[in-house]
């Protein structure tokens, strides 16, 4: 049996109904993303969602552009949700649409209405809609354009479409209820005037459509039977339908909302993401410390990762906050039986050998994969001189510290046992270097079996290929930034430490393959080659242990 791409959760149970009445017998879901922005980890559960619901029912799913807003909408935007969803692992096939391929549809449309009488231009300004609109505590006022007559207001639209009027002097708005307990139903502004030129339209048009009239007759015209969208837009369900009803058209999207994905200690705001862009604050919307889509590829989190983690959440009514531990033991567990196994030491610390002949070199063989023979394995070379983590070395160390201490014996991965038996310090008295001896009959075990409890990571000093590294911490240290007043007082000041040092057993970086690594007993690490120079630069994708779990219990 083919696993699920979602699993069984209240709209499933609708869908399923919905077949077994016959209400459908092709299902068609769609995303609908609007090109304004880079899409977030929360676009990822729309995203697995809508296309697999789809999947799952042998359906379709289309993606569909929302650009009825040109003034914040761009190709960039567009081609990167594109990538961002193929990179998901999921395909709309010849399904790709805008809703301004509907523009023409949707004028028609919006005149049917005004023959109807249930739609009016409206003079007042902004300014003076908002206020009349009243608010949850205080009625609607009727503005005084709403009873033109159909011949006026039809003569007025199709003005506007001409161009006579200037951007915002007239609206077009829906004649509903201003007395509605429903704001959203309170006569909605359905078409504006605004001269910006369009990513797919150009210049053709001078009057552009309100999202909440596009988007349902969108879904309708191509036949969209479940409209699944998030929590925010179920006040919306109620002008989504009266749309739909009032226009001569067949089809009628069945529209159910879902909670949005949260995370801790993130922002999924396009705005607030594009406000730490255009200050500065990361390198770009595909920063590894984002929480876009193209961020978290560019840190190294596998699709497949993301895809459980959206899985594992699940899709209800109910608002929550995910914990970001849970997103990072998901991928902490995928990369635990996906990852190669490689040393490699982020600061340095000198080890020489003195017994060891300094003359030669020994290739030594590591499993690259502990719990998979399939991976199979590596040569490594050992000389005399190698490196190990400056943390691996403490002087004076209790015995509770398993590590290299004068006269305490450890053993070197997939190497020999070796004794520490003196530090060198420069003038400054940091030790800059440790002499040790090896028990050249210690490799795999020793004939007297002794063991060590420690054992560390090295590389030979003279096939170390140097390496950056970037480590990286959550972007702000607040659970919930987006509740603060400025949440750009949550910016962590050490979300990202660069350590230009670090070294890598050879032949690792020279790899072209898109593959994340676990540098042993360090982190899970993949290449990133956005803004490398002089060297390799390997972004930490997530720590082999979960440090910020004490915190958030905390918090």
């Amino acid at each position: 049996m083919t696993e699920k791409n979602v699993t069984e959760n209240f709209i499933t149970h609708i869908i399923d109904e919905d077949l077994t009445q016959k209400k459908h017998d092709h299902i068609v879901t769609r995303f609908p993303p609007e090109p304004n922005g880079y899409l977030h980890i929360g676009h990822a559960k729309s995203i697995c969602l809508n296309f697999g619901v789809a999947a799952d029912y042998q359906g379709t799913c289309h993606l569909r552009f929302d650009d009825t807003n040109p003034e914040k909408e761009s190709k960039e935007y567009a081609e990167s949700i594109q990538r961002d969803i193929k990179w998901l692992g999921f395909d709309w096939k010849n399904k790709k649409f805008h809703a301004s391929d509907y523009f023409g549809q949707l004028y028609a449309y919006a005149e049917q209405l005004i023959e109807k009488g249930l739609a009016y231009v409206d003079d007042q300004t902004p300014e003076e809609i908002r206020e009349n609109r009243g608010d949850f505590n205080r009625p609607g006022i009727e503005s005084p354009y709403r009873n033109r007559t159909v011949e006026e207001n039809l003569a007025q639209f199709r003005a506007m479409k001409a161009g006579e009027f200037s951007d915002g002097s007239k609206v077009l708005r829906a004649k509903i209820d201003m007395q509605s307990g429903n704001i959203n139903m309170r006569d909605p502004v359905i078409y504006r005037i605004k001269r910006m030129h369009h990513i797919n339209t150009g210049d053709e048009w001078c009057i552009y459509p309100m999202y909440d009239f596009t988007h349902c007759i969108s879904d309708a015209i191509e036949g969209i039977t479940h409209s699944l969208c998030t929590l925010e837009f179920e006040d919306h369900r109620p002008l989504y339908d009266w749309v739909i009803d009032h226009i001569d058209i067949a089809c009628h999207p069945q529209q159910i909302e879902f909670s949005r994905l949260n995370v801790s200690y993130t922002i999924t705001s396009k705005r607030r993401l594009s406000q730490l862009v255009e200050q500065g604050v990361v390198d770009g919307w595909n920063d590894p410390r984002m929480s876009t889509i193209s961020g978290l590829r560019r840190r190294g989190y596998p699709p497949a990762a993301i895809r459980e983690f959206v899985k594992t959440v699940g899709v209800s009514k109910k608002e929550s906050v995910i914990s970001m531990t849970v997103l990072e033991d998901v991928i902490r567990n995928n990369l635990n039986k996906t990852a190669p196994r490689v040393m490699g030491v982020l600061n340095p610390l000198k080890v020489v050998i003195e017994n060891y002949p300094e003359d030669q070199v020994e290739m030594l063989v590591g499993s690259n994969h502990p719990q998979d023979e399939s991976y199979g394995s590596r040569e490594i070379p050992f000389s005399r001189v190698i490196y190990v983590e400056q943390d691996d070395y403490k002087e004076n160390a209790n015995r509770k510290f398993f590590r290299l201490t004068e006269g305490r014996e450890v053993r070197l991965r997939h190497a020999y046992y070796i004794t520490c038996h003196e530090a060198i310090k420069d003038e400054a008295g940091n030790v800059i270097e440790l002499r040790c001896s090896y028990d050249p009959e210690s490799r795999g075990g020793t004939a007297d079996g002794r063991k060590v409890k420690g054992t560390i990571h090295w590389i030979s000093a003279a096939h170390a290929e140097p390496i950056e590294v970037r480590l990286y911490d959550r972007l702000f240290n607040h659970p919930n930034p987006a509740s603060l007043d400025n949440f750009m007082d949550a910016v962590n000041p050490d979300s990202l430490k660069i350590l230009p040092n670090a070294l890598l057993e050879p032949g690792i970086a020279a790899q072209e393959a898109d593959v994340v690594y676990q540098f042993e007993r360090n982190a899970y690490f993949k290449r990133d080659k956005t803004h490398e120079t002089s060297k390799p630069v390997f972004n930490q994708v997530v720590t082999m242990r979960d440090s910020w779990a004490k915190l958030e219990q905390q918090d």
